[in-house]
């Protein structure tokens, strides 16, 4: 490409390429901005089905979201009479709201179709499965949640896929190394 040559802005690469920064296409062809992330629920357990969910919120709520200062470590899904919640959830005060602020650990009413309510809350209720909020982002500038029914994972389970993640990782070094040998030759 010679200098001073015009590149339109979608051909151009992109800069950085930090996990927290990156935006991932949503399923409509809009950007996910990923606010906040429960890396312990893929840790703990083993999943069996994603969705995306809609999320009932405040304007405080939504202004707080979008600093990203949201924690999803302690929460869980629950299905109450037709409707899913999310619980402990923690979503920090607006710092700038004033007295129509939020409650940080409030119930949100979660937006989904009534056949996969109907499909969580049956699955749900049988031994060792749970629904667990995985990630919570922002698709075409709406606030979506994405749950998963999941199974726990016992703990030996857990030091397995720790040790597939290691070896994982050692046979992509190796692999690297190797290229760039095969390239300093």
């Amino acid at each position: 490409m010679s200098k001073g040559m015009y590149v339109p802005k979608e051909s151009q690469p992109k800069q950085g390429s930090g996990a927290a920064g990156k935006a991932r296409d949503g399923e409509k062809g809009g950007k996910r901005k990923i606010v906040a992330q429960n890396k312990k629920a893929r840790h703990d357990y083993a999943i069996i089905d994603t969705y995306e969910a809609g999320i009932v919120l405040t304007g405080t709520e939504v202004k707080s979201l979008r600093e990203g200062r949201t924690s999803l470590t302690d929460g869980f899904v629950q299905i109450d009479g037709g409707e899913a919640w999310l619980h402990n959830a923690h979503i920090p005060e607006y710092h700038q709201g004033t007295w129509t602020n939020h409650s940080v650990r409030r119930k949100r009413k979660l937006l989904l179709h009534r056949e996969e309510i109907d499909k969580l809350e049956s699955k749900s209720q049988e031994t060792g499965h749970t629904i667990v909020p995985l990630a919570l982002y922002f698709s075409n500038g709406r606030a979506k949640a994405e749950i998963a029914l999941a199974r726990g994972k016992k703990e030996y389970d857990k030091r397995q896929t720790l040790r597939e993640k290691q070896d994982r990782r050692e046979s992509d070094r190796a692999i690297a190394a190797a290229k760039r040998k095969q390239r300093g030759q």
